[in-house]
């Protein structure tokens, strides 16, 4: 049986990030509020943690993961990132935007794409953003879609309904929109838009 946290979306609660954070270190799988509905996450270097998240979501073996980030200060250490492509996230987030760069060797070879890429994204949500502070690492992530369905999970009790045997914590934030990121791969010179989402893609065109 999960936890069942109610964080304040504006003022999240100290105590209660902390203990999110504790949950996640000993290997658990979380579902907490980002700016595109709720994501199921863990721990980067947990493998069982996201083997767990795999098998919630019935994903294919190459399924890309994406690394929740607090700043940019992190894209370095997990991503190559050139001046243009930089410049372009810098302008953009914090916002509902997935980024596709190449990655650097600190990235887990299991998280990588045949392509030797990563997802990467800084989220408009204080929520997201105090856990990844706290944690003091990127949180591994993916939105969190149900299997047979296309859109990203909104309500939080309807997800305690379906989940609250399969994960560690469920984290009230709010009722959240459904729309999951905008993707946009930058590991080509121009900007390349994967998937239209919440995120406005004109800055990208």
């Amino acid at each position: 049986m999960s936890q069942f946290f109610y964080i304040h979306p504006d003022n999240p609660q100290v105590r209660l990030i902390n203990q999110a954070i504790e949950i996640i270190k000993q290997g658990g799988v979380i579902v907490y509020p980002t700016d595109s509905g709720y994501a199921l996450g863990c721990a980067l270097g947990n493998k069982h943690a996201m083997d767990r998240i795999v098998a919630i979501r019935k994903l294919p073996e190459n399924h890309n993961f994406t690394l929740i980030c607090g700043d940019l200060s992190e894209l370095s250490t997990y991503a190559l990132v050139d001046n243009q492509s930089y410049r372009l996230i810098k302008n953009n987030v914090p916002n509902p935007y997935t980024f596709i760069l190449p990655a650097t060797k600190d990235v887990p070879r299991r998280l990588l794409t045949k392509r030797k890429t990563i997802g990467l994204r800084v989220p408009n949500n204080l929520i997201a953003l105090a856990l990844i502070k706290a944690l003091g690492e990127p949180i591994l992530s993916c939105s969190l879609i149900l299997p047979n369905e296309e859109q990203t999970q909104s309500n939080p009790d309807e997800i305690r309904e379906s989940l609250e045997h399969s994960v560690d914590l469920i984290i009230h934030g709010g009722y959240l929109g459904q729309s999951p990121t905008t993707v946009i791969d930058l590991t080509q010179s121009h900007p390349d838009i994967i998937r239209i989402g919440s995120g406005d893609p004109s800055p990208f065109e």
